[in-house]
């Protein structure tokens, strides 16, 4: 049976203090206080500095049975090389993704806004990717709004990475048998600010039931972290969303 993952982009934040932990509590308890919250999470520091394959084995242990680790691959793979020649790089990526063991949820590769459309790049990249890893790219220039794109996104078993948020398309493509969602925040001027409001969100839950009714599993992050928005938002949506479920 197909599952609905609700939670935010990154877990340790100063300004969650009274929010998502209790004040005061030390950078290294938060992930505590999270999990006890939300049985998803998307982790956005990885994009900057890759940890160690030790680390990925740590939240194998620390993580809790059920919960569910989506991870951004680095910047030196997608800003860096921009895809090009990734062995070396999808070769530590799914070292990693085997210590995450049962723990692992999707690989989110988001690409530059300066990296235009290359299906041969891209077609070569998911080529590599081994079967058992979980891919949703994030496209931020438009030449990659294509059908051809989804079509091959498709054969590969990747998901487009359905996106809101300032200057971005929200287009509601499904190309996996999984939806990747990233809520950027509902500001029209700035990405990751603002809150959603009530009718936003259950647009969003109509949204989520329909994917699921279709059998597909659904993976939601939210990325607009100020003032403890995302906590609130993936909250109400999550409740929402379980009211919109059978039984």
């Amino acid at each position: 049976m197909s599952e609905i993952r609700i939670g935010t982009s990154g877990w340790s934040y100063d300004h969650w203090n009274g929010i998502c932990y209790p004040q005061g509590t030390p950078s290294a308890k938060r992930l505590d206080h999270y999990v006890a919250r939300f049985d998803t999470v998307e982790l956005n520091a990885s994009f900057y500095r890759w940890p160690r394959d030790t680390t990925f084995a740590g939240w194998h242990r620390r993580l809790p049975p059920g919960f569910a680790l989506s991870v951004k691959a680095p910047r030196g793979l997608t800003h860096g090389k921009k895809l090009y020649a990734p062995e070396v790089w999808i070769e530590r990526i799914a070292r990693c993704w085997h210590e995450l063991g049962d723990r692992r949820a999707v690989l989110l590769v988001q690409l530059p806004p300066t990296m235009e459309r290359d299906d041969a790049r891209l077609d070569y990249f998911l080529s590599r990717v081994p079967w058992w890893i979980r891919v949703a790219v994030e496209f931020r220039h438009e030449s990659w709004d294509d059908d051809a794109v989804y079509e091959l996104l498709g054969r590969h078993q990747a998901a487009y990475c359905v996106m809101s948020g300032a200057g971005l398309p929200c287009i509601l493509k499904t190309t996996a048998p999984f939806v990747y969602v990233r809520l950027h925040g509902p500001d029209h001027e700035h990405l990751y600010a603002g809150s959603y409001s009530d009718a936003d969100l259950r647009w969003w839950a109509e949204r989520i039931l329909e994917w699921h009714r279709s059998g597909r599993d659904v993976y939601v992050y939210f990325n607009n972290d100020g003032g403890g928005h995302a906590v609130r938002n993936a909250e109400t949506l999550r409740g929402l969303v379980h009211a919109g479920l059978p039984g």
